[in-house]
């Protein structure tokens, strides 16, 4: 089977469009109070702080697509966006702004470090694509947190069906209902 780049990168944008709506459909439906309230089952973090944490990788994929370099450990941990609703839905629609803009075939680096005892960054080469990939199954996880959260403090919100939930996990759950 021949690669098609051209319609894995639709295929990757545009999952990752559906999930930031599905996203944005959940933070409008939570009230101001729970969204930063201390949830218990999370530790004592909120559900603000997880749509931020989030949605700042977004923010560090945006701008490192500008200078070539994405590193998501330099995000702001802006408490701004985890304490005001209106703030993250701005910041969520900025994001789907920069998917329905940015380059997936675009080679990129990211900068990392697991290295508690140093600062130095090692470069990794990737592309918009792979970071998008990357970026749909960390929010899918956060998605899965945040479920766990609505479920414990926002019994009015409504949650998309399969939120949460990766794709190939939903698919294997099919296959297994029809066998």
């Amino acid at each position: 089977m021949a690669f098609k780049f051209p319609k894995l990168c639709m295929q990757v944008n545009e999952a990752c469009k559906i999930l930031l709506v599905e996203v944005g459909e959940v933070i409008e439906q939570i009230s101001d109070q729970d969204f930063c309230r201390p949830i218990p089952v999370l530790n004592g973090s909120t559900l603000g702080q997880h749509f931020r944490h989030t949605l700042e990788f977004f923010e560090c994929l945006s701008s490192g697509s500008k200078s070539g370099i994405v590193s998501y450990d330099q995000r702001d941990h802006d408490s701004n966006i985890e304490n005001d609703r209106d703030l993250a839905l701005g910041v969520l629609n900025e994001a789907i702004v920069f998917m329905n803009n940015c380059q997936l075939e675009k080679n990129i680096k990211v900068a990392i470090c697991y290295d508690l005892e140093s600062d130095d960054d090692i470069i990794v080469d990737s592309n918009m694509a792979r970071e998008i990939a990357y970026n749909i199954e960390h929010v899918i996880h956060h998605m899965a947190l945040i479920k766990i959260g609505v479920q414990a403090i926002c019994p009015y919100v409504v949650l998309p069906k399969g939120f949460g939930i990766a794709v190939s996990t939903l698919k294997y759950r099919n296959r297994q209902s029809i066998e």
